[in-house]
């Protein structure tokens, strides 16, 4: 069974680290243009607030995992992600192309009107990659649900090969060098493209054939006295009832899911906000962009272990040896983010691959060592919501959102009333939304077990 999860969770790691490379390349191919430091916070803010989009949507991938079983239910569910892409890319125009935009972006994080305007041109080149993000983790989802991790992994290890190959095509050109912020939204986009591409190949060659025409309904447990899915108190299995797919039931089971990973994207720019009105605003949001994705190339992959539980239900009912899985792949994480942040060889990562100099790779000095605790909740975290996923309680997770954002807020402004940089602020706070969210998480999942 470990091998079995091991291989099945072996190419989403692959590629979740090729991905934290290939960020590292964009952000070192920034570093390298004109005004890196003002691009960097440029970008830094722009993608934080796209991101907050995507992150909603990228959630699409666990509901058709768990909710799509033939073509009535997979078309179902396929409007209800075109109809949350729509609505993304309408919250995002506004953004970039109304007096909304300059509010938020000008005056909330009370930025030169230069900077503004470079955020504002990002978003708008933007709009799109809510929607393109979602049908691919949608896709993604049914590869998932027929197993084939590989294709998930050759999508975006291609994706990212484009995105890097971008960074180089595009790095000397004189369009680039005059407007620095076309070069991460090109390799953003040389890079989602090229994953749906793949994506959409492999979903016509494994998955397609597999949905049958049926009547569109969806099969759920009966969970009974807080014992796993499909066991009774004695442990035999419980009873299975059917239910209609409607988008009433979609949105009920998706809304949760859009609540919690929408404000954990939110959580960049709260940050954002807080550090960028500060007397060191645009050298902290330029750390802050560093720092987020290299810290995420160690711990990010801990994320997809709240694909185990959905996936192998059926193979460990009782959730023991999953439980043991997901607790190793924590320690790795956290040793792993020691050795890299703790030692000297974090001033290799930045400033030999990404390209800083040395006074700014000491200001990220540490931010880095704060990082490294994530994998800590951040292991509890994802095994809790496989959990909810496997048995249909995403509402359970709700509340652990704005409880999140509630602790980013409190102490960001707490933290404010010290001496520290506004990079060491925002990454304490930013783990102490971590820590909330997850007791939360753990209090509310208990409660319903009750």
């Amino acid at each position: 069974m470990y091998r079995t999860l091991f291989w099945f969770l072996l190419p989403l790691v692959i590629t979740e680290l090729i991905y934290e490379l290939g960020i590292q390349v964009i952000n070192g191919g920034i570093a390298r243009v004109p005004r890196p430091t003002e691009t960097l916070a440029a970008y830094g803010i722009a993608w934080g607030l796209t991101s907050f989009l995507t992150g909603t949507v990228s959630q699409t991938r666990q509901m058709s995992m768990v909710l799509v079983r033939d073509r009535a239910t997979f078309h179902t569910v396929l409007r209800c992600v075109a109809g949350f892409g729509g609505v993304h890319f309408l919250i995002l125009g506004c953004l970039a192309f109304t007096p909304v935009g300059l509010w938020v972006i000008d005056e909330l994080h009370a930025v030169d009107p230069i900077l503004g305007g470079t955020v504002r041109s990002a978003l708008g080149l933007l709009l799109p990659i809510p929607l393109i993000v979602g049908i691919t983790r949608f896709l993604s989802g049914l590869l998932l649900r027929v197993r084939r991790t590989d294709i998930i992994s050759y999508a975006m290890m291609a994706g990212i090969s484009m995105s890097v190959v971008s960074v180089f095509l595009f790095l000397p050109t004189p369009t680039v060098q005059a407007d620095p912020i076309l070069l991460p939204v090109a390799a953003t986009y040389f890079g989602v493209l090229t994953e749906l591409v793949v994506i959409i190949y492999g979903y016509r060659r494994f998955v397609r054939r597999t949905l049958k025409r049926s009547s569109g309904e969806i099969v759920s447990e009966e969970i009974e006295g807080g014992r796993a899915a499909g066991q009774d108190a004695a442990g035999e299995p419980v009873s299975r009832r059917q239910h209609p797919l409607t988008a009433a039931y979609v949105l009920r089971f998706y809304w949760p899911l859009a609540v919690t990973i929408g404000i954990q994207a939110l959580s960049r720019p709260i940050i954002n906000l807080f550090v960028a009105r500060g007397a060191d605003g645009t050298e902290s949001l330029a750390v802050l962009t560093i720092v987020y994705a290299l810290a995420h190339l160690p711990y990010g992959w801990l994320n997809e272990l709240k694909n185990l539980p959905p996936a192998f239900q059926r193979q460990d009912p009782e959730g023991r040896i999953i439980r043991r899985f997901t607790a190793i792949c924590g320690l790795i994480s956290f040793g792993t983010m020691v050795l890299m942040f703790w030692t000297p060889v974090r001033f290799f990562l930045l400033e030999s691959l990404i390209g800083v100099d040395h006074d700014f790779a000491v200001r990220c000095t540490v931010p880095l060592i704060i990082f490294s605790f994530f994998p800590l909740a951040v292991t509890i975290r994802s095994y809790l919501h496989g959990i909810a996923l496997r048995d249909h309680r995403t509402g359970a997770i709700a509340p652990s959102g704005p409880a999140r954002a509630g602790a980013i807020v409190i102490v960001v402004n707490v933290l404010a009333l010290f001496d520290l940089h506004g990079a060491i602020r925002g990454v304490a706070a930013l783990y102490s939304g971590f820590v909330t969210e997850t007791i939360v998480v753990r209090w509310r999942m208990g409660r319903r077990r009750g």
